[in-house]
């Protein structure tokens, strides 16, 4: 008797857990939706149309370089396609394109990307409600990849913004967009990394790692913390096949606000700037230069009668921190000091032959051909003038993008309106074949373009994932 009734306690007890259980799962449940019903409305869908040329009787035809004489020159003009006819002049055509966006004010601001309504003739934008909004370009930053767009309204659903440094690894995070132009798709994951830069995709990124599923169409919505606010702008995956593999990357909210007030009030951003060559630390140099640990950022040259060379840097100084805020390396400094406004005096912490030194230095105002430098390198670097920034390929790098060390050179940017642009090259691509010459480091590829014969045309084996395929470059 007195284990039956044990028993029957104990089941009792069980019982009462599994429901307890049921019942937390369904109120969770219950707040993701909550959320996602609170955001919708203020997401929207960006439709847009470029007009683009294509060539002979095919636009847009991939294998219109096929028909390019450059091209014939390695492979003899059997390669020529037949349906296409060189003699005939490229024309326009029209191109349409989807993403995403959020309503940041009542009055019709809207945050996307750079990328979805880059070069755009005509925007679309599309509510929940289904209304339709005809919308105007207020200012991109390709750097970044944000874009402002405006649309003419009134008393309209706005998301609000949210603190993406108050975030931390593990957080439940939800994505809201238009993948595949599927209207207001809700996907849940956490942030799975902070910080992530140096991924090829921008100029200055400091992204948000998720899990939460990505996907064509995705870019420009945003990516929601528990409270129904925007701690990020959804922006690239990372795959080998383009479809989602489980990482994603969205350009953190607070980043997003300091551009978008620039672009409101000027149209434009203007960037803080420093005026030094900077590198990363490994071990080795770490305890060269008196580090106890390979963090920070060494300053490798100093522009002449820059803010940097006004306030006394050297060569050789290795920065650690910002406005009292430690440095982990190259990207976390360039983000700094870029998001700071001209004019401004900071405070950097550095160490000098051993020592620890304070330095203040007043922000100047980047130059106007600042990031054009950035992308395309030095006068003297490889297939600069054609719009690449090349690196060679590191264990990390190779292990990011899924190559292998000595595979090739990997294209680390891509400038904007180039001739390697044009041809659809993008960064995290891998050249493997100069002028039909296998390279597998950039001394390699250095080497075939000084031996070519017609050093303003190339023609390159490009790979990216599992593909491959054959580009013409010639320099303008």
């Amino acid at each position: 008797m007195l284990v039956f009734l044990f028993t029957s306690m104990s089941a009792t007890l069980v019982a009462a857990d599994d429901n307890s259980d049921i019942q937390l799962l369904a109120r969770t449940a219950k707040a993701f939706a909550s959320v996602v019903k609170k955001a919708e409305p203020a997401v929207v869908h960006v439709a847009v149309e470029k007009s683009v040329k294509g060539g002979g009787n095919i636009p847009g035809n991939p294998f219109d370089f096929f028909n390019d004489p450059f091209f014939e020159r390695f492979f003899g003009p059997q390669f020529r396609h037949p349906r296409m006819d060189p003699r005939k002049k490229p024309r326009q055509f029209k191109q349409r394109a989807a993403g995403s966006g959020f309503i940041i004010s009542p009055d019709g601001y809207i945050l996307t990307n750079n990328h979805v309504v880059e070069k755009a003739d005509k925007i679309t934008v599309r509510l929940n409600d289904k209304r339709e909004f005809t919308a105007r370009v207020i200012g991109t930053d390709p750097q970044s990849d944000v874009a402002l767009i405006k649309i003419d309204g009134n008393n309209l659903p706005v998301l609000p913004l949210g603190d993406s440094d108050k975030i931390e690894v593990g957080e439940w995070v939800i994505a809201i967009g238009s993948p595949f132009e599927l209207n207001q798709t809700v996907t849940v994951g956490v942030v799975s990394a902070k910080g992530r830069n140096r991924m090829g995709i921008n100029d200055y990124e400091n992204f948000i790692q998720t899990d939460a599923a990505i996907n064509p169409g995705n870019s420009g919505g945003p990516l929601l913390n528990i409270y129904g606010q925007a701690i990020g702008i959804n922006t690239a995956i990372f795959s080998r096949s383009g479809g989602y593999m489980g990482i994603g990357f969205a350009i953190p909210i607070n980043m997003a606000k300091t551009i978008e007030q620039q672009l409101r009030k000027y149209g434009k951003v203007t960037r803080g700037w420093l005026g030094v060559v900077i590198q990363d630390l490994d071990e080795d140099l770490a305890k060269s230069f008196g580090l106890d640990r390979a963090q920070g950022a060494l300053v490798s040259e100093v522009s002449d009668n820059s803010p940097a060379a006004k306030a006394g840097l050297r060569q050789g100084d290795v920065l650690v921190a910002y406005n009292g805020t430690p440095l982990t390396n190259v990207a976390d400094l360039r983000n700094k000091v870029a998001m700071t406004a001209p004019g401004t005096r900071v405070t950097l912490e550095l160490i000098r032959d051993g020592h620890k030194k304070k330095v203040e230095v007043t922000i100047g105002e980047q130059p106007s051909d600042f990031s054009t430098r950035v992308r395309t390198g030095s006068a003297e670097s490889p297939l600069a003038a054609m719009g690449l920034t090349l690196q060679d390929l590191t264990p990390e790098l190779a292990d990011q993008f899924g190559y292998k060390v000595n595979q090739g050179v990997l294209v680390a940017g891509v400038a904007p309106d180039s001739p390697a642009e044009r041809v659809g090259m993008q960064a995290g691509q891998l050249i493997e074949e100069v002028n039909k010459q296998r390279v597998r480091n950039l001394r390699e590829l250095k080497k075939v373009l000084k031996r070519s014969k017609h050093p303003k045309e190339v023609l390159l084996r490009v790979r990216a994932g599992d593909f491959s395929q054959y580009v013409v470059l010639r320099e303008e």
